[in-house]
């Protein structure tokens, strides 16, 4: 465990190898990695936490964390990976380790930039006063794993105490008095309630009858009255205060010019607001480039049309031809909705592609450190939707494929925020398959109808994102970012992490894939995809005022978004849509549902009940924002 961008999953990947397992937390969107590691003839479970800043959690990471740490309690042996620049807030978390009485090893990793920087520490006396076994390590060149691997078994209890001031001695001594016998120090616990945290209640429903947690709350909320300032601050401001006693005896800062590089130009130019955004532009250019036009275009392109479309399946037909004369069989494993050919095509030939790139571009923007600096420069453009600057990725990134965007969603901090990117994912952001098709469309025709199509689609993102935050419940959350220093991405790391998340798609999100083509198939065999195209008919000719036949379009846009705008220019193509028509319907389509594969990823990973919300607001959106474009246009000739 450790902060943010300590070098945990390199350490983690010399230690297992590789990322073995990764999966979410339960009852969370939180990724934890597990693998195995043997040493001196031994099994060991390898654990790599999120990043954390504090065990009094302010986000889901936070929570996982310190959940976990209250789950294993004594039994975990801990290796705490720190920053050897950033001191300050390593020990800020260690001594929050030591106040819960668990043994543990601190790694001083990154200790050549440390070196860099002329940041000296003074080892033994910092192992003395904490306690515990110190490692120094520089993870990327596996320097001093192997004498951080000798110490496994060999933590220590740490020895350091501190004391608050009396009146929060005070607070401790009475909640201590009140709780039983417990995996963590009962100490760290009573802190964790005078701080606050609310996100413990379920831990102590366990232990502890609803009257004495109330109890609990009335002694929190005495000493409050104590203080102008949360009590979660006056805690934290005299763990810093002490931190600091430490840092004073054990560092060493020699003065020392830092060379100046272009990796430390390019630190300074990316957070200036006039550089920083061109800089920001650019990468979001290349992102898109990358992973849009390059993978989820060129690349998924070919392995649809090529790999597939000319040689997968049309020799699966051919093979199960052979086997089986059923029609039934037939159809369900290779047919229009085969499970065999539909649903592997769009798993490895369409979504495949998109999601390499995508997993290959966010560890090299994640090893870089222009992560978080990309986040900072967009954050005030999405404040007034309620969210904060870690949202451009997702929404970026749902221009080259929604699905896949839906998922990095839950890189964000809060449910709520998670929610809004999603609805606007599924509302307004056309994937590059779709985008593609529809600039293919607008191209022959005036300038006019693209720049109407681009501002009515970004008025309407702007305004469901506007409205969403003021009518969901909860507060935007703070935006504290660290910003690591950019270095040069790690190949090694690079690799690992993109491998081991492509495992977790096979493992996970390819059997949605077969599940929701046999569906498609059932209802196609019902003969009840012809009566939904029956119903959508009135509403697509008598309010948006297009051909009948652009029904069809649009019940495909749900079964694939590239497949409805296909449809459309069909039409166009055939000289069936006026300039006027062409416009409405590929404003509609464009705010219409999100093809099936982002529908069932929105079941997964918000559940049901959003899932169904989010399809329920989209549809009338669509259709109404189409409607009153039409009429407009109706109006103006």
């Amino acid at each position: 465990m450790g902060n943010p961008n300590v070098g945990k999953s390199v350490i983690f990947s010399h230690f297992t190898g590789r990322y073995a397992t990764v999966s979410n937390y339960p009852g969370t969107t939180v990724e934890i990695c597990s693998g195995e590691m043997r040493l001196r003839g031994e099994d060991y479970s390898v654990i790599d936490t999120p990043g954390v800043n504090s065990l009094i959690p302010s986000s889901e990471d936070e929570r996982v964390t310190r959940d976990l740490l209250l789950a294993e309690g004594r039994k975990a042996r801990i290796i705490q990976v720190a920053d050897a620049k950033n001191l300050r807030r390593a020990l800020f978390l260690s001594l929050q380790l030591a106040e819960m009485g668990l043994s543990f090893i601190l790694d001083l990793n990154m200790e050549d930039e440390a070196n860099a920087r002329g940041v000296k520490i003074d080892r033994d006396k910092l192992a003395r006063i904490l306690g515990v076994p110190i490692i120094t390590t520089i993870a990327p060149r596996g320097k001093g794993v192997v004498k951080l691997k000798e110490q496994i078994g060999k933590e220590s209890k740490p020895k350091i105490t501190f004391r608050y001031s009396p009146l929060i001695e005070e607070g401790i001594r009475r909640i201590t008095a009140i709780l039983p016998s417990l995996p963590i120090s009962r100490r760290a616990l009573a802190l964790m309630i005078l701080a606050g945290d609310r996100s413990l209640i379920p831990f102590l429903r366990r232990y502890l009858p609803p009257t004495t947690i109330a109890k609990l709350e009335r002694i929190r909320f005495n000493l409050q009255n104590h203080f102008p300032a949360p009590l979660h601050v006056v805690i934290n401001r005299e763990r810093l205060l002490f931190v600091d006693r430490i840092i004073d005896q054990v560092l060493i800062k020699e003065k020392r010019k830092e060379p100046s590089t272009f990796l430390k130009r390019l630190e300074s130019l990316s957070m200036r607001p006039f550089p920083g955004i061109l800089i920001l532009v650019g990468v979001l250019f290349l992102v898109y480039e990358f992973v849009g036009v390059l993978g989820a275009g060129i690349v998924a392109d070919f392995m649809e049309k090529t790999i597939f479309g000319s040689w997968i399946n049309p020799a699966l037909a051919s093979f199960i031809s052979k086997l089986t004369s059923n029609k039934f069989v037939y159809g369900m494993l290779v047919g229009k909705y085969g499970m065999l050919t539909m649903a592997l095509t769009y798993a490895f030939g369409v979504i495949l592609p998109v999601i390499t790139f995508f997993f290959l571009t966010f560890a090299i923007l994640e090893d870089s450190g222009y992560l978080p600096r990309m986040a900072v420069m967009s954050n005030r453009v999405f404040r007034w939707m309620g969210l904060n600057g870690k949202a451009v990725l997702p929404l970026i990134l749902g221009l080259g494929c929604d699905t896949m965007a839906t998922i990095t969603a839950r890189t964000l901090d809060t449910k709520r925020e998670r929610i809004i990117v999603t609805f606007l994912l599924a509302l307004g952001i056309p994937c590059s398959a779709q985008l593609g098709v529809i600039m293919a469309l607008i191209a022959p025709l005036p300038p006019s109808i693209f720049l109407i199509w681009f501002f009515v689609v970004l008025l309407v993102i702007f305004t469901a994102g506007f409205l969403a935050n003021k009518l969901l419940p909860g507060e935007p959350s703070d935006f504290i970012m660290e910003l690591p220093p950019m270095r040069v991405p790690f190949l090694g790391n690079i690799g690992v992490k993109t491998f081991a998340r492509i495992e977790w798609y096979l493992k996970e999100v390819v059997p949605i894939f077969i599940i929701a083509t046999f569906f498609l198939f059932i209802l196609d065999q019902l003969k009840i995809l012809p009566v939904i195209e029956r119903i959508a008919t009135p509403l697509t000719v008598s309010w948006l005022h297009l051909p009948p036949e652009t029904a069809k379009a649009f019940i495909m846009g749900f079964f694939r978004r590239d497949y409805g705008a296909a449809g459309l220019f069909s039409l166009a193509s055939e000289g069936l849509l006026s300039n006027r028509q062409i416009l409405v319907s590929i404003i509609t389509i464009t705010l219409f549902v999100p093809c099936i594969a982002n529908f069932l990823i929105i079941i997964k990973e918000r559940g049901i009940k959003t899932a169904l919300a989010v399809l329920g607001l989209v549809i009338p959106i669509a259709f109404l924002v189409g409607g009153v474009v039409e009429r407009i246009l109706s109006i103006l000739g």
